[in-house]
């Protein structure tokens, strides 16, 4: 929705407020009406482009609106949205289901950076990373006249065309022939070419040098294509297709891989591949579940920067499981917002997830391409923050091993040897091979081969998010008993379509200390009672336990104990032991009353201590009353003043066996001379001329 036509759907009560909040001036001279001078003013908002300075959990908002492309309709207000509706960023209305709909205008979502869980190749992020002059040619030919500034109110119209899927295919099959046929080359090419290459394959002769390098005409079929948005350019002379783009692009080239499929299923079937000894897949939600929970107690994470090494590290010893899997499920779980205060709350993503959905979500954000990357020798990588990190090219090879897994496995054994020469004989391995060594020169690294880059996908990463069995894994290949694969069960379901959320049930209790949390149970309940509850085994389920000394703990926290029975109960009927230990931890004794003091005086003799406190000069300092035996100093009271005050009537400090006294300083005074001698002339000085 552009943003100009929300300004203009408020009622002029709630558009003159934001005028006021942001101090913003309306002239009545303009031919603009003011909800268009509004909008000019609210997309200059340091705030839109870098929303570094808005709360975590306002950020966290922004991404999951960008994720539903601008719209999100939910049960209640969710938090975080205060600072972003008193800036004019987000929008709030209610529907006919008495639900909340969340508008983010696609102003705002053309300049919001890319996050991690964000595909980079998607159309929106290369809209946001492209050149004024992309993007200026881009507005302008959907407009069908010159972009105006502010550019992202200009760019609003060729949004409305790109990110709609029918009409994107629509204009895709309108496209003449030649600049169709391009597009084609450059998608079989992986979709990224330099300026050289574009020139190349659109046979230009003529070649315009800059300080970059070779320049496009801005007469050729290349600019045509990035004049639409169907080829975006990035600097310095990168030109790449976006994914939706190519997702159309390529349909037709997939039909010319189902020989070459078709022949290494032949040889699957024909065999029997059942390994000898095998690495069963499991569920990672619990662990996930687990790790989320664990982390609340860490102060070692910084907003804008990766996740300590160390932490990991600690993490994978505490739960028994492999460093690599576990750095892997923390950067996917952070990405997902999992780390974040948004998990707490019942009403949103990630907090309303289910634990059996944590697996899902995960692979859905590896999918993606922007948390992990396999492409990385060194994992240390991601400890610099999202910003420093160029994902590599690697996405064309998941899917490619993806597609592979879902038509081959079939719930069968495979030679991985089968797997490999299928990723090494497909077309658009030559043209991975190719982006990768790109990317690595411009990271300083070794470029990694595209077999070796699928074999760390499905034996590592696949593997530690459930969806593939490991038969021989550590055999090599060419030997007998070869390393095999397996699609699992869950992995063919996560391929075909999203499972639908489980039907909510309650957990229970093994014994009077032990939970066992059944994996319909939101995550929000179980991060709410993260400082209650321990960690136990990590099976199928999450099993959590609640000793008495954790209910203390808890309650030294300052948490009620009446919140904590309710937060476990709101999981399962509490056992009447633990009721009891709810109540002999939460019962009062007694009630103390607090006075703060300086130091305490051990002073016995009654007498004296009425003294101190009936005299005006000593009385101030201290608390009255104050316990048998001594008193108690008023805070702020020096010593110094306190011992010269106290012997002034008679009443002398001691510390440690020594009598302390207060310094003695003499008043300074000028000595007077002698009768016999006559004192000194004083000269007298002129008075200053001219002053």
């Amino acid at each position: 929705m552009r943003l100009v036509d929300v300004l203009r759907a408020l009622p002029e009560t709630e558009l003159q407020g934001l005028i006021r909040r942001l101090g913003l001036v309306i002239d009545p001279q303009k031919r603009l009406d003011p909800p268009s001078q509004v909008a000019r003013a609210l997309v200059s908002q340091p705030e839109v482009r870098d929303p570094g300075s808005l709360p975590p959990v306002s950020v966290e908002l922004l991404q999951r609106l960008l994720e539903r492309r601008g719209s999100l309709v939910l049960p209640g207000l969710p938090p975080g949205l205060e600072p972003l509706a008193a800036r004019g960023i987000v929008f709030a209305r209610m529907t006919e289901g008495r639900q909340v709909e969340l508008i983010l205008p696609s102003a705002f979502q053309l300049q919001l950076r890319v996050f991690e869980r964000e595909d980079p190749r998607c159309l929106r992020a290369l809209l946001v990373q492209a050149s004024f002059e992309t993007c200026n040619a881009i507005a302008s030919h959907y407009l069908t006249r010159p972009a105006t500034p502010p550019l992202p109110l200009a760019l609003e119209v060729a949004w409305e065309a790109l990110s709609s899927p029918a009409r994107l295919e629509e204009e895709l099959r309108q496209l003449p022939p030649q600049e169709l046929r391009l597009l084609e080359a450059i998608e079989r090419e992986g979709g990224e070419v330099l300026t050289e290459e574009l020139l190349d394959l659109e046979r230009e002769p003529m070649r315009l040098r800059t300080a970059s390098g070779a320049a496009p005409s801005r007469r050729g079929t290349g600019f045509s294509l990035e004049r639409r948005g169907f080829l975006i350019s990035l600097h310095p002379n990168r030109h790449l297709i976006p994914s939706e783009v190519a997702e159309i692009v390529g349909r037709s080239s997939r039909d010319e891989r189902q020989n070459n499929r078709a022949q290494v299923k032949a040889s699957v079937l024909d065999g029997d591949y059942l390994p000898r000894r095998a690495r069963f897949a499991e569920d990672p939600s619990a662990l996930i579940a687990a790790l989320a929970m664990s982390m609340r107690e860490s102060n070692e994470l910084r907003a804008n920067m990766g996740t300590p090494r160390s932490l990991t590290g600690r993490l994978a010893q505490r739960f028994g499981r492999e460093a690599q899997r576990v750095s892997m499920l923390s950067a996917l779980s952070r990405a997902a917002g999992l780390w974040g205060p948004s998990a707490l709350n019942l009403a949103v993503e990630p907090g309303r997830w289910a634990v059996a959905e944590l697996g899902g979500a995960l692979f859905r954000v590896w999918r993606s391409g922007g948390a992990w990357d396999e492409a990385r020798e060194f994992p240390e990588i991601y400890r610099l923050p999202p910003e420093s990190r160029e994902p590599s090219p690697s996405g064309l090879l998941r899917e490619l091993l993806l597609d592979a897994l879902q038509d081959l496995g079939e719930g069968r054994w495979m030679p991985w040897r089968a797997l490999a020469v299928y990723v090494r004989d497909d077309g658009r391995t030559l043209a991975v091979a190719r982006l990768l060594r790109r990317w690595a020169e411009r990271q300083g690294v070794a470029a990694p081969e595209p077999v070796a880059l699928a074999r760390r996908m499905v034996f590592e990463s696949l593997h530690g998010l459930g969806l593939v069995d490991l038969g021989d894994p550590e055999a090599q290949e060419g030997e007998e008993n070869e390393p095999a694969v397996r699609l699992t069960a869950r992995g063919r379901a996560l391929l075909q379509k999203p499972a639908p959320s489980p039907q909510r049930q309650e957990s229970s209790f093994s014994d009077d200390e032990t939970l066992l949390v059944h994996p319909s149970t939101p995550v929000a309940l179980l991060l709410q009672l993260a400082s209650l509850v321990e960690v136990g085994r990590i099976t199928e389920e999450l099993e959590l336990l609640i000793p008495s000394s954790a209910i203390g703990r808890a309650l030294a926290l300052g948490l009620e104990s009446e919140r904590l029975q309710a937060l476990l109960g709101a999981l399962a009927p509490l056992p009447a032991a633990l009721n009891d230990h709810f109540s002999r931890a939460s019962a009062v004794l007694a009630r103390a009353s607090f006075a703060p003091a300086a130091g305490f005086l051990w002073l016995e003799d009654e007498p004296t201590r009425e003294l101190l406190l009936s005299r005006r000069t000593t009385a101030e300092l201290f608390v009255d009353p104050s316990p048998m035996g001594g008193l108690l100093v008023t805070p702020g009271v020096e010593l110094e003043k306190l011992v010269r005050r106290c012997r002034s009537v008679g009443v002398e400090i001691a510390q440690e066996g020594r009598v302390l006294k207060a310094s003695a300083q003499l008043p300074i005074t000028t000595p007077v001379p002698p009768a016999s001698e006559p004192p000194p002339r004083r000269k007298s000085v002129p008075p200053r001329r001219g002053g």
